[in-house]
């Protein structure tokens, strides 16, 4: 496999941190950091979440295991997969698993790791990790946090594409686990 090619893009260092606001899912700053090339000051925001996980969860009918639930950022409901935030000190697998049936009463037979990106490095710290979940089974009702109101909603596994390219599902990080699915079964070809 080749390797990237070294960088020439330095660190820009920070000159100070500035004062942290907290809501709970999201604390966010802004720090003053130094243009490597000019040493001109610069303002940029830190957003520090917890790492996320997404779950791609097939039936054993090839069914897709989706939630719908309403997102404050658009002001509408959105089709996605069960997914969530990582818990301080669980281990990314765990939470895929424990997200999968709490959102949904599904429980996967096998799990599979897709692997991980930064949802948006320009300001955020964290990474969102995907993992392909097969032969689920529904155990229970599922029991969402409070604060969530989610509808599972089962699709033909071959209807994936036509959800995307229609619009049905618009959530980034959705389609890049779906990407790194599609990714991982042409690499075992």
């Amino acid at each position: 496999m080749a390797s990237a090619p070294e960088s020439k893009v330095r660190p820009w260092p920070r000159l100070r941190r500035g004062l942290v606001h907290d809501f709970t899912v999201v604390k966010v700053r802004e720090d003053m950091v130094a243009d490597p090339r000019t040493n001109l000051e610069h303002g940029r925001v830190r957003m520090e979440c917890a790492d996320w996980v997404n779950v791609i969860a097939v039936t054993t009918k090839d069914e897709l295991v989706m939630v719908r639930q309403f997102r404050f950022g658009i002001d509408a409901a959105t089709l996605e997969v069960p997914g969530g935030v990582i818990d301080p000190g669980e281990d990314p697998a765990t939470a895929a698993v424990r997200e999968l049936e709490e959102e949904t009463g599904y429980r996967a037979g096998r799990l599979e790791p897709l692997g991980d990106v930064h949802p948006n490095p320009a300001f955020q710290s964290n990474r969102c990790f995907s993992y392909l979940a097969l032969d689920c089974e529904r155990v229970s009702d599922g029991h969402p946090d409070d604060g969530e109101d989610i509808a599972v909603e089962l699709y033909p596994r071959a209807d994936l594409p036509r959800l995307i390219l229609e619009g049905h599902i618009t959530h980034s990080l959705v389609v890049v686990a779906f990407f790194l699915e599609r990714l991982r079964a042409e690499a075992k070809r």
